[in-house]
């Protein structure tokens, strides 16, 4: 075998050698991808007919009868694509009862509804009654009842121009730990509409920034994982002033990432028919984090 000439094992050996520069730009890549298909899927779900864009109104219900429909003289005024007599609602203790009116077309899972009682989403899973497309949903915010209005022909949804975002920056992406509550243990949340809301917080989810600790209080989602509502030094200027949101996978080991290029908006920063829940005190931080979304302009244009 002839011997391999110097240059030749020059080359040989730079093919084999990966400065670790080469592969985090790489991994800097794939991530990048990642966070994009997130936030194509996040433009998606608002889009979607069902979707935070489709919320036309919400209709805080008081005693007696309320009459429904597209009538102007209605209590509850419904897009016009809905017939002038929808029907009625009325509160009754902690139930609500609907009738629905002569010629009235609505459905309920997929069947006709012409009276009976509706579940709010107090009980996690809310009867929905359909009007053609319009969608009629009840709501329980502390002692009040509320009516949510979906059509998805609404106008945020046709002119929805698209959201910012910071640029992607891996940095944002923190270990953190989960620390579990001692016991039950609740997490109230004040909101926009002037109710408070309460859910169940597993614990608290701790990181370091700078040197400094921070423990923000998480609630518990259906699949078992973390939610947390903050606010930081972008708040109210260059993101949401109310609060954003982030959630985060648990894991058997209690070790978490922090991907704050996840965060998000809640829905009234889109529309103004929320009930939003604003940051809890102890979820409220000073520095800026300048990652995930920012504020939603309807008169702009995704940069």
């Amino acid at each position: 075998m002839p011997p391999i000439r110097p240059r030749l094992l020059v080359m040989l050996l730079l093919a084999s050698w990966h400065h670790p520069s080469m592969t985090a730009h790489a991994d800097d890549g794939a991530y990048g991808a990642e966070i994009e298909r997130f936030r194509q899927q996040r433009e998606a779900d608002l889009k979607s007919e069902d979707g935070w864009l489709s919320v036309v109104g919400l209709h805080w219900l008081s005693p007696g009868k309320l009459r429904l429909g597209s009538d102007p003289t209605a209590d509850i005024l419904l897009p016009a694509s809905a017939p002038a007599e929808v029907g009625t609602i009325e509160l009754r203790g902690e139930a609500a009862n609907f009738e629905a009116a002569s010629g009235a077309t609505v459905m309920k899972s997929g069947a006709p509804f012409s009276a009976g009682e509706i579940r709010s989403d107090a009980t996690g899973k809310p009867d929905v009654l359909s009007v053609g497309k319009i969608r009629l949903i009840l709501l329980r915010r502390g002692t009040r009842y509320a009516l949510r209005v979906k059509d998805p022909g609404s106008e945020a949804r046709r002119n929805f121009k698209g959201l910012r975002w910071y640029p992607v920056d891996p940095s944002w992406r923190i270990p953190a730990r989960f620390v579990p509550a001692s016991g039950k243990t609740r997490l109230v949340f004040n909101t926009i509409v002037g109710e408070q809301e309460v859910a169940e917080s597993p614990g608290h989810v701790v990181f370091r920034h700078d040197g400094k600790e921070y423990r923000l209080q998480a609630a518990s989602e259906a699949d078992g994982s973390l939610w947390i509502v903050f606010r930081d030094g972008t708040s109210g200027r260059t993101t949401a002033g109310g609060a954003r949101q982030l959630t985060v996978s648990r894991t058997t080991t209690g070790e978490l990432v922090l991907d704050f290029n996840r965060a998000t908006n809640l829905p009234c920063a889109y529309i103004p028919f929320a009930t939003c829940p604003l940051a809890p005190p102890q979820n409220r931080m000073s520095f800026p984090i300048t990652a995930g979304e920012q504020t939603y302009e309807t008169s702009g244009s995704r940069p």
